[in-house]
């Protein structure tokens, strides 16, 4: 019994040890974005590496999510009589959820994966140390500038998202179901406010600095070896898409 006791307050002493670790690593970085001077080519670097790279998979997400709730929310409305509020339907739920989470969740598989490869194939080839002998801080050289990147590019990728998608649901909806476009779109602007804009802009922008924090630590923290590199960009992937889902849930609890 005792035995047990020790064994699970030593886990949790450990946890909290982890947490404090993550926390000081997040608030070195942001105080290392407000330091000068700014690398500012590699923040142009890693936004165009961030952002242009993943319109690809955004853009197919974004369509195929449209005319998927166009898709499942019509034969919904229809029951009710209610088939003109297919538009505000696909708009305020990409809006305000689907929209931000969605984006988060691909940034993290296509570009946060890559980012904690990346620090973790320098931290087992010591050319993190080497920066520290050179005089550079690793902190500012390399988490800074994926964190105000994927501060940056995500309310833009999200917003991309959120157009591409919309007209996804105009093409499903209104070509191949036959509702009005008129309809459609006159009624997204009658219910789509501006609060529904902004809440998904900062939605965006959270999940851009939570999935810089998660991927750079997990980076940073990797084990030697390609065995460590692989097991820290899963654990990376996998703790930021979480993340991301339970801090969008905090979120909407506290805005609604």
């Amino acid at each position: 019994m005792i035995a047990g006791f020790v064994t699970l307050g030593s886990w949790f002493i450990r946890q909290l040890s982890k947490l404090g670790h993550c926390t000081l690593f997040l608030l070195e970085a942001v105080a290392c974005c407000f330091t000068p001077p700014l690398k500012g080519s590699r923040v142009i670097k890693q936004i165009w590496f961030i952002g242009w790279k993943s319109m690809p998979v955004i853009c197919l997400t974004g369509a195929f999510t449209g005319m998927v709730l166009a898709l499942q929310g019509h034969p919904t409305l229809r029951r009710v009589g209610s088939e003109a509020f297919l538009g505000p339907l696909v708009a305020l739920s990409l809006l305000r959820e689907l929209g931000p989470v969605l984006t988060a969740l691909m940034v993290t598989g296509r570009a946060g994966s890559s980012i904690t490869a990346q620090i973790g194939i320098m931290r087992i080839n010591d050319q993190i140390d080497a920066l520290e002998l050179m005089g550079l801080n690793p902190m500012r050289y390399l988490v800074v500038p994926n964190l105000i990147a994927l501060v940056v590019a995500m309310p833009l990728l999200s917003a991309i998202f959120d157009v591409i998608a919309i007209f996804g649901g105009y093409l499903l909806g209104v070509r191949v179901l036959g509702l009005n476009a008129g309809v459609y779109f006159g009624e997204m602007n009658n219910y789509v406010v501006f609060h529904d804009i902004v809440g998904g802009i900062y939605k965006s922008m959270s999940f851009g600095l939570l999935i810089a924090w998660v991927c750079c630590y997990k980076g940073f923290r990797s084990r030697f070896g390609a065995e460590g590199v692989s097991t820290a960009t899963t654990q990376a992937v996998v703790d930021a898409s979480v993340l991301i889902l339970v801090w969008d849930y905090l979120l909407t609890s506290l805005v609604t």
